[in-house]
C-alpha cells in the first residue's frame, strides 16, 4: 500500500500490543472515543481468540489499525488470520529512539511501552508502513530458506569443531577424507577414528571403502594408503586420544543428521520453487544457481507494490551505506539496521556473479582498484545489482546480460570502456 493513502483509511480503533513469551500487554482507542482500554492478554490461542472477538463486538464495523513490534512470531501469525486488522510493524530500533523522547532516563515497562506504541500508532502512522502477508507459498520458500541458511551455519560450527579435533589428535584423517561434509567422511570417522585403527585396516578394505563411496581416483587411493602405512601418531596419550575419539564419534553423528536435514529442505525449496510464477527472472540472473535463486525470490516477495523504488530495497537489504553529515563533517559508513538474511543473499549473489558476469567482474575489479576491500567491493556490486533487478522485476522480465551490456555502451559508461579492454 502506497505511503500517502495510509492516512486515507478510517479506523474504526487504534490497538497496540506488546508481546511477550506467555502473556501481552495491549492498549486500545476508538477513533472517536479519549479513553484508552488496557490490559494482557495470555498467549493461548482461546485467549487470543476471545480477545479479538471482543474488539470486533466492541467495533464492529471498519478497519481496525494494529501495530506490534514484531515481524513474526506467534502472534502475528495468529492474528494475520482477521481481515480486518491493519498491521503496522515498526522497526525496534525505531521505538527504541521514540521511548527514549519521552523516557531520558531509560526507564521501560510493558505496559509504558505500549501505550508508546500507541501513540506512534496514532501520531506518525503516516511515516509507517503498512504490512501485507505475503502468499502462503512466499512465506513458505521464506521459511525453508531461512532455517535451512541457519542449518548451513550449524553444519560450519560443527565441521569447525570437528576439525579442530582432529588436528588435536588425527590429523591425518583430514586428508584422508577430504570434504568432511560428505558421506564419505562421516562413515571413514565412524569406522576409523583413530589412527591406530585404520592402520589396522588391509590394503584392500580400503580400496573397496574409496570405491564404494565413488572415489574412482586410482592414483588418489593409493596416495591415501600410502599416507596411512607411513603415518605415524602425532600424540600416544591413550586419555586423549580416547576422549577425542568418542567427541569425533559424537559430531560425526550430529552431521550426518545435520546433512540429511539440509537435503531434506533443499528437496522441499526445489520443489516449491519449481511452482514459482517468477522462476524465469530468477534463473536468469548469473551466478545465482539453485541455493540463491529461491532466497533471491523470497527477498523481493510476490507483492509487486511492496516497494516503490530500488532504493528502498537497497535500505532494506543493508547494501546501501548510511551518510551522516554535520557542518563541515561528512561519514559514510556500512548499514547495520537491516535484515541479515536479505543482506546475506545479496551478498552472496553477487560475489557468485563475478565470475558469470563480464560488466559484474569488471565492476568489482574497479572498486579494487579505488582501494575498496573484498567484501565492500561485493556489497558494492549488490547495491548495483539491486538496481538491475528491480527493473527487471517490476516489468516481470528475465534479466539479460547483453541487454545490459548495450545499455551501458550505449549510455557511454566508463563501466563498458573498461569491458571492451
Amino acid at each position: 500500500m502506497d505511503k500517502s493513502m495510509q492516512t486515507e483509511i478510517h479506523f474504526a480503533a487504534f490497538v497496540a500490543v506488546d508481546w511477550a513469551d506467555q502473556e501481552h500487554h495491549f492498549a486500545y482507542r476508538g477513533s472517536d472515543c479519549k479513553r484508552i482500554v488496557s490490559g494482557k492478554v495470555q498467549h493461548k490461542k482461546e485467549a487470543l481468540e476471545g480477545w479479538v472477538l471482543q474488539l470486533r463486538s466492541e467495533f464492529p464495523e471498519g478497519k481496525i489499525a494494529l501495530i506490534v513490534e514484531q515481524s513474526r512470531g506467534g502472534l502475528l501469525y495468529a492474528l494475520m488470520k482477521y481481515d480486518f486488522f491493519v498491521f503496522y510493524l515498526p522497526n525496534p530500533r525505531s521505538v527504541a529512539r521514540y521511548r527514549e523522547v519521552f523516557h531520558c532516563s531509560g526507564s521501560k515497562s510493558d505496559p509504558s511501552d505500549t501505550l508508546l506504541l500507541l501513540d506512534l500508532l496514532e501520531k506518525h502512522r503516516d511515516k509507517l508502513r503498512v504490512w501485507n502477508p505475503e502468499d502462503s507459498q512466499t512465506r513458505r520458500l521464506r521459511m525453508l530458506t531461512e532455517y535451512r541458511r541457519r542449518l548451513v551455519n550449524d553444519r560450519s560450527k560443527l565441521v569447525n569443531r570437528l576439525t579442530s579435533i582432529l588436528k588435536c589428535y588425527f590429523p591425518e584423517a583430514l586428508g584422508l577424507t577430504g570434504d568432511l561434509t560428505k558421506q564419505l567422511a562421516a562413515e571413514f570417522l565412524l569406522k576409523w577414528n583413530t589412527l591406530a585403527a585404520v592402520k589396522k585396516a588391509k590394503p584392500v578394505t580400503l580400496r573397496r571403502f574409496y570405491r564404494k563411496h565413488h572415489c574412482r581416483n586410482t592414483k588418489l587411493i593409493e596416495q591415501r594408503i600410502q599416507e596411512i602405512t607411513n603415518a605415524t601418531a602425532l600424540i600416544t596419550d591413550e586419555a586423549i586420544i580416547s576422549a577425542s575419539a568418542q567427541m569425533v564419534r559424537v559430531i560425526v553423528l550430529q552431521l550426518s543428521k545435520l546433512l540429511e536435514g539440509i537435503k531434506q529442505f533443499d528437496q522441499q525449496i526445489a520443489s516449491l520453487f519449481e511452482q514459482h510464477p517468477d522462476r524465469a527472472f530468477y534463473e536468469s540472473l548469473p551466478g545465482a544457481g539453485p541455493a540463491l535463486e529461491p532466497r533471491i525470490a523470497v527477498a523481493f516477495g510476490s507483492d509487486r507494490s511492496r516497494f516503490d523504488s530500488a532504493q528502498e530495497i537497497q535500505q532494506f537489504s543493508g547494501t546501501a551505506p548510511v551518510t551522516r553529515s554535520s557542518g563541515n563533517s561528512k561519514i559514510v559508513y556500512r548499514r547495520w539496521a537491516c535484515s541479515k538474511f536479505i543482506l546475506q543473499t545479496f551478498h552472496e549473489f553477487a560475489a557468485h556473479s563475478i565470475p558469470q558476469s563480464r560488466w559484474a567482474n569488471a565492476y568489482y575489479h574497479l572498486q579494487l582498484q579505488r582501494g575498496k576491500s573484498h567484501h565492500a567491493a561485493v556489497r558494492s556490486l549488490a547495491y548495483k545489482w539491486i538496481r538491475i533487478l528491480f527493473r527487471c522485476w517490476k516489468e516481470n522480465m528475465p534479466y539479460n546480460e547483453s541487454f545490459y551490456l548495450n545499455s551501458l555502451t550505449k549510455t557511454g559508461s566508463h563501466l563498458a570502456l573498461l569491458i571492451a579492454q
